[in-house]
């Protein structure tokens, strides 16, 4: 046994060991694809926060003020970002290179998030391991180190905080789960430590900070109230708000916000479900009414004051004390008819269902049958996994992003329902084990002449029926010897009837299955564990592993072509632009510039200045002669727009333009988004658009000299090929910018504005015209 034991446990950590390795590997795509590059937008920011801390050191980066950001408002570093992947990032490659191992920091910062995929593997593991079994525990493992939804955002180059973060979520979950199921205060120290480190890294842990208030009242509804809970639950709400009221960022956001208020509802609550409890046990029944209805009656004016205080403070904030992103999961609508700015990216949209299937394909399936199987063997870590699959469910129907948090949860609950299955099928398998029986050679020879006879071997019970749990063991079922022949020549042969142990162990709760179906079952499931490695590996390779920066396209002869426009763009202005040059553009590129450019930004994708952004927005929107006023007013010396029409580019500014108009309307009210559709309500840059759009500064920028270059390039004069129609205005003039760069797609223009405007030759023309007819 101690020798299977060992096995066992080889088999296990070899099994694992594989799982991390498939999790590295598989997002390693986009180095293989493309090369080892940061991939997005908001990764380029903490790159490039990284890369000063490697320099500078931690102290310096906590301290640093950013100048080349929001100009002319700059930025806080350390009280702005959320500092676990950059510290992270900078710890690594700092314990590598002091055992001098030469990587660049941008290898490093590449490479974090795989890295960090295959730690989420293992804390999988150890959470369905605790809910669980270790089998349903590897299985989990398996489905969270290929599954497409945490692949979008961890693959190599993907420096973002969810990278780390969601390792962090679930590792705060299974260090809970173990607390719960052994109350041991070592366990809550690491627990505490682990929410110490989600917090440093997403603002995602408001949903473990309002999940586990969740689960501790259902324990205590459900009467699961123990000692055990309270080790686990009570000082991660103290300690660890603590810690949250310690990262600047958060700050005492973490006790005025009412994102945190269900914490400490639950803690109250807890203590006094506890003290309750020990009153009970201390008092007789007529004792400890008579002292429940005098505590009550204080508890519950005490109660109503205390809510009125809370209500007063709430009701003073417009938001009711949430975030513009809280409020966005509690009411969908709330972004789009008072935050535009959040529902203008296209990660806080709601999915679409085929964004369900593509992300988690069989996992969608499974995932219900594993809440029913928790269900059935409720027990406080399974109450757990279901709390957790239900909350992660509906906030990622609210915000695709959190298709991130729902993909661990899925993982977790599929795997249950995957070993449950496996374990029927692999239990009615065990009860046709086979036996030897033994008969003398003449026996065998007659049975093999005749086709059966005393000697063959019993018939197994009926297919499908329960076995009995007094069938003969397999001693008992010994085939009688030929009296005529001596014993010593007996002959083994085989035959399947359903042992007494494997009987017993079933019981009247498993249905033992018949052979062919449990066969059929496991051949089903390696089949569709097949499909689903095969889809995870597609996804990772063709849809999740390119990019943005550098975008590629089949040719005809069946080459790539590669669209680096970006870089060649960001070259220009780092080696053709004077070092404190501002930039505008619109702040999806605000990062990209920053760190590639070297150049200073109005605004990036930080977001944290609504009225800032609007005003880049009312430029945009704006005649060309206003634009100028607003961008000189800011010391602006260049601008650039991401033009798609002449490849195809479907995410170019013109696209995004509705959003500039909504978002700078939102703070200037000349800005008024009819003005930009036509009357039928439609968005449209052809003839039918409107004199606004077609005269506004975005509109110029995208089309200037468009109408030649696509002549030359397509052979269709002013075709926009994203749009799919022809432009309303061909012959584009600019008197108050100057065209200085374009990319060799034209998916970058960059403009310099101009110290003094053009004169226009036509207005000249005219004033001579009046001139000569007042002579006249």
């Amino acid at each position: 046994m101690r020798l299977y034991a060992k096995l066992a446990a080889a088999s296990k950590y070899l099994a694992l060991t594989g799982i991390c390795v498939l999790a590295f590997s598989v997002r390693l795509f986009s180095i293989v694809k493309y090369e080892s590059v940061i991939h997005e937008f908001d990764p380029y920011f903490n790159y490039r926060v990284t890369q000063f801390l490697t320099k500078e050191g931690f102290y310096e980066m906590w301290n640093w003020f950013d100048d080349r950001t929001w100009y002319p408002l700059g930025r806080v570093i350390g009280g702005t970002v959320y500092p676990g992947l950059i510290f992270t990032a900078g710890t690594i490659y700092r314990i590598l290179h002091f055992f001098h191992v030469p990587i660049h920091v941008q290898e490093v910062c590449v490479l974090t998030a795989p890295l960090f995929s295959a730690f989420c593997a293992l804390a999988c593991y150890g959470l369905v391991s605790q809910a669980r079994s270790h089998g349903a525990g590897l299985l989990a493992a398996f489905f969270v180190a290929i599954v497409p939804s945490y692949i979008s955002r961890s693959v190599a180059g993907s420096f973002d905080n969810e990278g780390v973060a969601i390792f962090a979520l679930v590792n705060v979950f299974y260090w809970f789960v173990k607390t719960v199921n052994s109350g041991s205060l070592a366990d809550a120290v690491v627990l505490v430590a682990s929410y110490g480190y989600m917090v440093m890294s997403w603002g995602g842990y408001s949903f473990i900070i309002n999940l586990l208030p969740l689960y501790c009242l259902a324990c205590i509804f459900f009467g699961r109230l123990n000692g055990r809970l309270y080790v686990a639950f009570a000082p991660l709400v103290a300690l660890g708000t603590a810690i949250s009221c310690s990262i600047p960022v958060v700050g005492f956001n973490a006790v005025l916000m009412s994102e945190h208020f269900g914490a400490f509802f639950a803690f109250i609550v807890l203590h006094v479900a506890l003290l309750v409890s020990y009153v009970r046990r201390m008092l007789s029944t007529k004792h400890f009414v008579i002292l429940a209805s005098m505590v009550l009656t204080v508890a519950i004016a005490l109660g109503a004051l205390a809510a009125s205080v809370v209500v007063a403070y709430v009701a003073k904030s417009p938001t009711l004390g949430w975030t513009g992103r809280s409020m966005t999961l509690l009411d969908p609508t709330y972004a789009s008819r008072f935050v535009p700015i959040i529902a203008s990216v296209s990660e806080h949209q709601p999915p679409q269902w085929s964004s369900y299937i593509m992300d988690l394909h069989m996992l969608v399936m499974l995932a219900p049958a594993g809440i029913l199987a928790c269900l059935h063997r409720l027990t406080d870590a399974s109450l757990f996994l279901v709390l957790y699959g239900l909350t992660a469910v509906y906030f990622s129907g609210v915000m695709i992003r959190l298709m991130l948090v729902l993909a661990p949860a899925v993982c977790c609950l599929s795997a249950v329902a995957l070993s449950d299955l496996m374990y029927v099928l692999c239990g009615s398998m065990r009860c046709w084990k086979p036996r030897f029986t033994f008969s003398t050679a003449n026996d065998s020879a007659t049975a093999a002449g005749e086709g059966g006879g005393e000697g063959a071997s019993k018939a197994p019970p009926t297919p499908g029926a329960a076995p009995s749990p007094a069938a003969p063991s397999t001693k008992d079922a010994v085939a009688p010897s030929t009296p005529d022949e001596p014993t010593s020549v007996k002959k083994k042969t085989r035959s399947r009837v359903p042992s007494k142990a494997a009987a017993s162990a079933a019981g009247s709760k498993l249905y033992a299955l018949p052979l062919l179906v449990c066969g059929a079952l496991l051949g089903m499931i390696l089949v569709i564990l097949g499909l689903y490695v095969v889809h995870c590996i597609h996804a990772s390779a063709d849809m999740y592993s390119s990019p943005s920066i550098v975008l590629q396209s089949p040719r005809r002869d069946g080459g790539v072509h590669v669209f680096d426009d970006f870089r060649e763009a960001y070259a220009w202005l780092r080696h053709n632009t004077h070092p404190d040059a501002k930039v505008a553009s619109w702040w999806d590129y605000g990062y990209q510039t920053t760190a590639m450019a070297n150049r200073t930004v109005i605004v990036d994708n930080n977001t944290w200045n609504t009225s800032h952004i609007a005003t880049v927005g009312r430029a945009m929107s704006s005649s060309e002669a206003k634009a100028w006023s607003i961008y000189r007013a800011l010391d602006v010396e260049y601008v650039f727009v991401v033009f798609g029409g002449l490849v195809g580019y479907p995410s170019d500014d013109i696209n995004k333009f509705l959003w500039m108009v909504r978002i700078g309307g939102g703070v200037y009210p000349e800005i008024k988004e009819p003005d930009y559709l036509t009357p039928e309500g439609d968005y449209r840059v052809d003839a039918r658009g409107t004199k606004t759009m077609l005269n506004s500064l975005m509109y110029k920028l995208s089309y200037y000299d468009f109408a030649d270059e696509s002549q030359l390039s397509t052979g269709q004069r002013g075709v926009d090929r994203v749009r799919g129609y022809l432009i309303g205005k061909l012959n584009v003039k600019l008197n108050y910018f100057e065209e200085v760069f374009t990319s060799q797609h034209w998916m970058m223009r960059i403009y310099r504005v101009r110290d003094q405007p053009l004169r226009d030759p036509t207005s000249r023309a005219g004033k001579k015209g009046k001139a000569a007819n007042r002579r006249g």
